[in-house]
């Protein structure tokens, strides 16, 4: 019975929150979250072309949050994103 409880410890301390809540960018963090699953949503049943701006609006909360995190990958995937989504707004207004 020791061995199970020793293990359960480990594996609870393994999934711990290190992360800070109630912060700026957990609230940016969280909303564009949302808003991303939201574009996904629209993406799949092809509502376009409001699925390019609700996605947008959720990949640039997160080009912030990578920002302010310092985390360049984060900041480069999105970024990217970002512009591929822009670059299919511009298509779409003017294209």
């Amino acid at each position: 019975m020791k061995s199970e409880n020793k293990k359960f410890n480990q594996t609870e301390k393994e999934w711990m929150k290190v992360t800070p809540t109630h912060t700026k960018d957990w609230y940016i963090k969280w909303v564009s979250s949302v808003i991303l699953i939201g574009g996904m949503l629209l993406n799949a049943q092809n509502v376009y072309p409001i699925n390019l701006y609700v996605t947008a609006v959720g990949i640039a909360g997160w080009v912030i949050v990578g920002y302010m995190w310092k985390d360049r990958s984060i900041m480069i995937l999105n970024t990217v994103a970002l512009t591929i989504y822009l670059n299919g707004i511009v298509q779409f207004l003017w294209g």
